[in-house]
């Protein structure tokens, strides 16, 4: 194994060491400020939030600002390139199957991951074996994306006719008299199924909120509805969904705002071939595959857009909540 070389490490070293110094310097002067004498409510907290709004600065508005400025530039990311990244993405054959891929797995994902959810967590909700039962479907959250990948794509796994299979699907085919098949290769179906592992992840989120949500319903409302004459599935549509909807808007924007960002779950199952990219991949693999610089930033810009008014609405839906 290779040992830490102190002597080359001393550039970086010290710049973190110089960050830190920074940093310290602020936080300083912030206690400093309100030590020495009375300062308004609304200027001790703008001092408070100074060195969180300092590292946001440094790690996300700056890095943001270059990327936009880099998404203008060719390969290289130092010649000027206008629109030309733009324009490659809206009419270039790969990146608009990303875009269509990317728009499947935000509609698709939180809508059949928060619908499962939503089914079993009415079912088990007032159980008493609910904790149990919820954790179950909770465990996948436990396994990464890259680990959900690799378990399901030996679901998938395929080997000719009239040898072994060792994917579980296939074999199940093959055990009802069916013929095997490349699950992960015939476009567009390739898609739903590298799907299907993210909802796999993500169920058992959206069962855990919206449980604790149902169980938050007033008794005296279903019981009242119950002695009217209700049926569990009216009560259900006019007294549950109703009560939980705030709860529900929630689970199924951040849902959307993760599936986004999908990319392991592309990357370990068919690292983006057959038609399966999506943005997020795609921007990877502009940016350090094929050192287009320029069309990865765009990419990014474009994931940028498309997510923001998702997290602005969530941010709303959450305050309403609260």
């Amino acid at each position: 194994m290779k040992s830490f070389d102190v002597v080359a490490q001393q550039p970086k070293l010290l710049y973190l060491l110089q960050g830190l110094a920074a940093f310290a310097a602020v936080v300083s002067l912030i206690l400093l400020a309100l030590h020495r004498g009375p300062v308004r409510r609304r200027a001790a907290a703008l001092l408070l939030l100074a060195p969180a709004l300092l590292l946001l600065t440094i790690g996300l508005l700056l890095p943001g600002l270059r990327t936009l400025a880099l998404s203008f530039t060719g390969s290289g990311g130092d010649t000027w390139a206008g629109l030309d990244n733009y324009v490659w993405m809206f009419t270039d054959r790969a990146a608009l199957v990303a875009l269509r891929n990317t728009l499947a797995w935000v509609v698709l994902v939180p809508l059949t991951s928060t619908g499962v959810g939503l089914l079993y967590a009415a079912a088990v909700a007032r159980s008493r074996c609910r904790t149990f039962a919820l954790s179950l479907l909770l465990t996948p959250m436990a396994i990464s994306f890259v680990g959900a990948g690799v378990v399901w794509k030996f679901v998938y796994a395929y080997r000719p006719a009239g040898a072994g299979q060792i994917g579980l699907l296939n074999r199940l085919v093959v055990a009802f008299g069916g013929e095997p098949r490349q699950w992960l290769v015939d476009s567009p179906w390739n898609v739903l199924f590298l799907i299907v592992a993210m909802v796999w992840t993500q169920t058992g989120f959206a069962a855990v909120l919206l449980a604790g949500a149902i169980r938050a319903v007033p008794a005296e409302l279903t019981e009242a509805a119950r002695l009217d004459g209700a049926s569990p599935g009216q009560i259900f549509r006019r007294i549950t969904l109703p009560s939980i909807r705030p709860t529900l808007l929630v689970v199924l924007l951040a849902q959307a705002v993760g599936t986004f960002k999908a990319f392991d779950i592309v990357k370990t199952m068919t690292g983006g071939q057959f038609d399966t990219g999506v943005l997020a991949h795609a921007m990877y693999e502009q940016a350090f595959r094929y050192g287009e610089t320029g069309r990865g930033a765009a990419l990014a810009v474009l994931l940028f857009l498309l997510v923001t008014p998702l997290v602005a609405h969530q941010v709303r839906a959450q305050r309403r909540t609260g």
